[in-house]
């Protein structure tokens, strides 16, 4: 049934689609019966919850930053049996992000390019979207609803911050949203905004997260804090944000962003450039997310836990991020290439 609807929306630009389809998702499950059945059709069968970072996720099947960035889906993603949802990438201020159209389709990779650029409502704005979601779920009746949903802020600098002042950006994201949401994410891999991966480099990523590891251990209760990375980092970028990520005490990473390599890719080359600049996800990370998955683990002795992250579609990709490291895996593209079945698929496959 989905396979057929993919096929009417995928003639429609793609970033119209997804707010169509999630504001008609938000309307449908606020009628009392569409919800119940909404929640007995995509709910895990038999979910095994995991604990990771001192924190106990209904299940380990997650969706990634980038697809609820303003905290508005947040009750209706919670019944298409997500275990947790990660907002953002949310900045201090508002902004528009690039010009559209800025997310594109590639059905014969099913993979996605996308520049969004951080376009955002502002971190004021999405907190009180938070603070709304928390007392209207409290006030629920349903035992349903009782277990804790986790929510994880990713958290970016506005594109018109300069790289120096940075720290600035995400320090004002941490404090504003410290009481809101239940970990951090530090964004300096996306590809989108000008000059942020240079932010990846060990000497600006230690003034970043040190800042907000010492502003987190003045907290009376500490937030986890880690940090989303590329799947482009040389072998030796990778090693020393491993070493950091261990000298800091970093509670996790998030492996992997959207990358700019284009190679292999199956589609047809001069869509491909027509399309230009943009982070690729999907089925073309899947190899490298999970090798990269695999080499942190090996690496640290697993003493970094990993969200993994990048070109998962199967129970079989979940189980094999699990096997090599992975604490919890999110999804992102699978979820707009095999529809929203493919949350209670995967949950439901994992041992």
């Amino acid at each position: 049934m989905y396979q057929l609807l993919r096929k009417f929306l995928f003639n429609f630009d793609a970033e119209k689609v997804h707010y169509f389809s999630m504001n008609a998702l938000s309307i449908i499950s606020n009628i009392p019966f569409c919800k119940r059945i909404l929640r007995n059709e995509f709910s895990i069968s038999n979910p095994k919850p995991v604990t990771a970072f001192n924190l106990k996720f209904k299940n380990a099947v997650g969706l990634a930053a980038g697809f609820d960035k303003n905290a508005c889906y947040l009750a209706e993603l919670e019944l298409l049996g997500f275990g947790f949802v990660e907002i953002g990438t949310v900045t201090p201020l508002p902004q528009e992000g690039n010009d559209k159209p800025r997310l594109f389709r590639l059905p014969k990779d099913k993979a996605i390019i996308n520049r969004m650029g951080f376009n955002n409502d502002g971190v004021q704005v999405v907190k009180e979207r938070l603070i709304k979601f928390a007392e209207k779920r409290k006030n629920a009746n349903s035992s349903a609803d009782s277990e804790k949903f986790i929510i994880g802020g990713n958290i970016g600098k506005n594109k018109i911050t300069p790289n120096e002042d940075a720290w600035k950006d995400y320090e004002f994201c941490f404090n504003e949203l410290f009481d809101v949401v239940d970990y951090f994410v530090v964004n300096v891999s996306s590809p989108n905004t000008p000059g942020l991966r240079d932010l990846q480099q060990k000497d600006s990523l230690r003034k970043i997260l040190t800042h907000l590891q010492n502003l987190n251990q003045q907290k009376s209760v500490q937030r986890p804090l880690l940090l989303k990375i590329s799947p482009d980092l040389a072998k030796e970028e990778l090693e020393d944000i491993i070493d950091l990520a261990l000298e800091i005490k970093l509670d996790g990473l998030v492996a992997t962003n959207t990358t700019i390599n284009r190679e292999g890719l199956s589609s047809d080359k001069e869509k491909i450039e027509n399309i230009g600049a943009g982070g690729v996800s999907g089925l073309p990370l899947n190899r490298v997310s999970g090798d990269i998955c695999s080499y942190i683990h090996s690496k640290t002795n697993g003493l970094i836990p990993i969200i993994s992250s990048g070109g998962i579609f199967t129970p079989a990709d979940a189980q094999d991020r699990l096997k090599n490291g992975a604490s919890l895996i999110q999804i992102w593209t699978s979820f707009i290439y095999e529809g929203p079945s493919v949350v209670k698929r995967i949950g439901n496959g994992l041992k």
